[in-house]
């Protein structure tokens, strides 16, 4: 059977199973990996991924059902045949799977009953970050895998899964009044409201029945203006999300008034600019199946934009 190429979860594309029929009629199910649901997904050019804010990250790897017994035979096998792993270690691997210590045939007596686990790799850590090393197991359907096996998938692991995939808007604040800023002057600054709602991605194992979805809900905005020469609104740089907008748009008439939400620079940037860092938190909060749920750390996601700053000019008569 021709496995699919698979990303960096296990998946064929964004399948859990592809199915192949061979010559004679018989049909070849490839199972494996964690599926993901991007759907309600945060999109654009601009989106990123959350940074945790605190020292909290998904699974480096994780455990999941891989093979039937028929494929963990044509897995191994050709494997022995070549040799390239030494035959003291070919001779344990053929008294796991084959000679009964504790498989025996590849359980093929087990066929449709339950599914050999592997390990996945999340090949965004570096190298050498996986702790994954358990051999290859047997777990019977509708049992949980045996105990002491860390991050094996449960609900809980794939809402790790889940956060990792989660993409949200940029950040890019809009400030006004349009154009320069000026110095002592407030400029207000404001997100799409449009754009800054609860994003999520569910991610799954169809075989054994169990997912769990990870929702990232916006929360505030941090101004930090780029220069120690600047005023903040509110003074705490953190503009609070108020029914469902960060910020408030500016409009003609409210240049005297302070912003909700924006900066007073005290200075000219002169020929140069400042950086004005803008960073939204997100809460993060989980479901998944059974009723399981709760919360993972909060994630950030900001970015900078060059800020010209310019000192009013008086008009002598």
């Amino acid at each position: 059977m021709a496995f699919a190429e698979r990303d960096k979860y296990g998946n064929a594309g964004d399948e859990q199973q592809s199915a192949e029929v061979g010559d004679d009629g018989t049909v070849s199910v490839t199972v494996g990996g964690v599926v993901f649901d991007r759907s309600k997904n945060g999109r654009g050019g601009s989106a990123g991924a959350l940074r945790s804010s605190t020292s909290w990250a998904p699974p480096p790897c994780w455990y999941a059902p891989k093979y039937t017994p028929e494929q963990l035979q044509k897995h191994l096998e050709p494997i022995w045949e070549a040799g390239s792993t030494g035959h003291e270690w070919d001779a344990k691997q053929r008294d796991r799977y084959v000679e009964g210590k504790p498989y025996k045939d590849f359980n093929k007596d087990k066929e449709g009953k339950g599914y050999f686990w592997d390990s996945f790799v999340n090949e965004g850590f570096p190298p050498g970050w996986d702790s994954c090393e358990e051999q290859i197991f047997w777990v019977d359907q509708g049992d949980p895998p045996p105990a002491g096996i860390e991050n094996a998938v449960t609900p809980e692991v794939l809402a790790e899964l889940a956060y990792a995939e989660i993409r949200v808007p940029g950040t890019e604040v809009t400030l006004a009044p349009a154009g320069e800023a000026k110095v002592n002057l407030p400029t207000w600054a404001w997100l799409d409201g449009a754009e800054f709602k609860p994003v999520s991605v569910t991610a799954s194992v169809p075989v054994i029945g169990i997912e769990a979805t990870a929702t990232a809900v916006p929360v505030s905005l941090e101004i930090d203006p780029g220069t120690p020469d600047a005023q903040t609104f509110p003074a705490s740089g953190v503009c609070e999300i108020d029914g469902g907008r960060i910020g408030e748009p500016y409009a003609r008439g409210k240049a005297d008034r302070d912003p909700p939400c924006g900066v007073k620079y005290l200075r000219s940037s002169g020929d140069g600019t400042f950086p004005l860092q803008a960073t939204v938190t997100w809460e993060i909060e989980w479901t998944g199946t059974g009723g399981a749920g709760g919360d993972l750390p909060d994630g950030t996601f900001g970015a900078t934009q060059d800020v010209v700053v310019q000192e009013i000019q008086a008009i002598n008569r």
